[in-house]
């Protein structure tokens, strides 16, 4: 068995994994932010937090398109 490819697939998945909650994460937080009636700025609070979600989307996508033998080739 091939051991470094087994970790750097492992590796790979875990930051991706890693990387789509941090994106969600800051985009809920972001939004929540962009809610309190004290900010000063809330609509470039709501751009960046829909721009996390965006991201966040690109990559589940980007995934789907790594994973279903259809799309990639």
């Amino acid at each position: 068995m091939k051991w470094l490819e087994l970790l750097t697939v492992g590796g790979a998945t875990l930051v991706a994994a890693v990387t789509v909650v941090v994106l969600y994460s800051l985009g809920v937080r972001l939004t929540a932010i962009a809610g309190d009636t004290g900010q000063a700025s809330p609509r470039s609070m709501r751009l960046f937090a829909n721009i996390c979600f965006g991201l966040c989307g690109v990559a589940v996508l980007f995934g789907l398109y790594l994973i279903i033998p259809y799309f990639s080739g």
